[in-house]
């Protein structure tokens, strides 16, 4: 066992770099390892809501924090999904719900995979997702996946919260774990002689060296791009959309509380809708190439209407792409140092996380040397491209006819060979779940993500199909079970007030 690291530098706050502090002072607490993270307030964080999936929940679990308490502090809200509406426009049904799918889906769930195989086939029969998953029901319903008996099974579900205030809980519980807080600005890196970051060099606090160092330094990347010269690999032709505009509005006390995130198409884009304890974060999400800032947030205020009147607007805008060497060195880039691809399914947090609880393990394990460090770059690169790829075929799905932008998204022909075999394999007589088998690896959307994608966007081809005996159709629906299970279960704002304690 080598010697583990007796000091290190956090470079940044916010989500990502208090995520970080807090998971390695709870791993090395026992090792006599200092941690210090130095941020700037005056420079501050980007977090205007965020969503998270199921995996959320062990992070905070690994740290024996309970959900009442870190929920309240960020305004936090349960999330059984994500809605789709508008993304298609030739379809019976022209939106769809992402669910999350749990145990207590298992009956009805190969009914719907066998239902969709069979409208591959050119078979009428119902392979909707929205009517086969529990938590699509709870949606609708505006329930929490909390349920109000024991005797139910208990379903995977993800969060919604305010990034800002998340941090900033974060932050306390950090600093009560021992992690040393400094309030600075970092001026200048400097190197040894072998490439290492020797030390960083504060504007008051002076010089700061360590053994190792984390970038949570946001899109800058003042330690991993900047001093070390990571280079970042663009993937502005596969996804489009580079800038975002985001307006919160007012929570309306008399209605119900959603359970869900919405991505609702419009006319260049989409915009997010996220209920909080307090507010709704809503955001549009665009292409500069096909709408400027001022179009853009005209839109958004439309789509709004009078919530939005007199409400600051905040605007976004990045490059979507990553680093090849997220660990480079002595440095681990966490968070928008080491890239970021757009905000639909939310998916900057799960690369975060994983990429904390994948360096500890994996640092650890070779007793805090560099062995694991290749193994480390490709598995995170492996993430975040099959994240990109998931992100790309909903545009590649959609069938909207309304503005340029849809129909180039459409017809893109920059994608990866797993996309496109993905893609390919579904609309064609080749065994699906082989094609899924041969072209999905380490990532987070396996089997059930992408027929609920694929059907629920309406892509078939069943005009082109041949027809199928009578015997094979299948005519099972789960939908009256679904709702029966839902009633189950907790109305959403009711079960918040048990969490919030009002």
């Amino acid at each position: 066992m080598n010697t583990p690291p007796n000091h290190i530098v956090i470079v940044g706050g916010g989500t990502a770099g208090w995520m970080a502090a807090n998971l390695m002072s709870h791993q090395w607490a026992k090792l006599n390892c200092t941690i210090t993270l130095i941020e700037s307030q005056a420079i501050g964080t980007v977090g205007v809501g965020e969503g998270t999936t199921p995996f959320f929940q062990g992070f905070f679990d690994r740290l024996g924090i309970q959900e009442s308490e870190w929920m309240q502090a960020a305004n936090a809200t349960y999330k059984c999904g994500i809605r789709f509406p508008d993304w298609v426009s030739n379809a019976n049904k022209t939106s769809y719900f992402h669910p999350f799918y749990s145990h207590i889906d298992s009956p009805q769930v190969p009914l719907f995979f066998a239902n969709a195989n069979f409208r591959r086939e050119g078979m009428e029969v119902d392979a909707h997702p929205d009517d086969f998953f529990v938590t699509a029901k709870l949606a609708d319903q505006c329930r929490s996946p909390i349920a109000k008996s024991d005797s139910l099974q208990r379903l995977d579900y993800g969060y919604h919260f305010d990034a800002g205030l998340l941090g900033e809980f974060l932050k306390q519980k950090g600093i009560q774990r021992g992690v040393r807080h400094i309030d600075d600005k970092v001026s200048d890196v400097r190197l040894d002689a072998n490439g290492d970051i020797s030390s960083v060099i504060a504007v008051n606090a002076g010089e700061l060296t360590a053994d190792l160092f984390v970038d949570c330094s946001g899109f800058k990347g003042l330690l991993i791009q900047q001093a070390l010269g990571e280079e970042m690999v663009s993937y502005q032709s596969q996804l489009f959309n580079n800038s975002a505009v985001a307006i919160p509005t007012a929570i309306d006390c008399s209605e119900a509380l959603p359970s869900e995130t919405v991505s609702k198409a419009l006319s260049n884009g989409w915009v997010w809708h996220i209920p909080l304890a307090n507010r709704f974060g809503n955001g549009y999400v665009y292409s500069a190439d096909y709408l400027s800032p001022e179009e853009a947030e005209q839109e958004l205020r439309q789509h709004l209407g009078a919530k939005a009147d007199g409400v600051k607007a905040l605007h976004l805008n990045w490059t979507p792409g990553r680093i090849t060497h997220h660990w480079k060195n002595n440095c681990i880039a966490i968070g928008l140092s080491q890239g970021f691809l757009e905000p639909l399914e939310a998916p900057m947090l799960n690369i975060i996380q994983r990429s904390i609880e994948n360096f500890v393990e994996l640092y650890e394990k070779s007793g805090f040397t560099r062995e694991y460090q290749q193994e480390f770059n490709q598995d995170i690169n492996s993430l975040i491209d099959g994240t990109r790829d998931y992100l790309q075929a909903h545009y590649k799905l959609n069938s909207r006819e309304d503005s340029q932008y849809w129909k180039d998204c459409r017809s893109n022909i920059n994608q990866s060979k797993e996309l496109k075999a993905i893609l390919d394999g579904w609309i064609s007589n080749t065994n699906f779940d082989q094609v899924l088998r041969d072209n999905i690896h380490n990532q987070v959307y396996f089997k059930t993500s992408w027929y609920c994608i694929l059907a629920g966007m309406d892509h078939f081809e069943e005009a082109s199909k041949p027809a199928v005996r009578a015997a094979k159709r299948n005519h099972h629906r789960a939908k009256e079970a679904s709702l029966a299970k839902a009633e189950g279960f907790v109305e959403h704002k009711e079960q918040l007030k048990v969490i919030y304690n009002r």
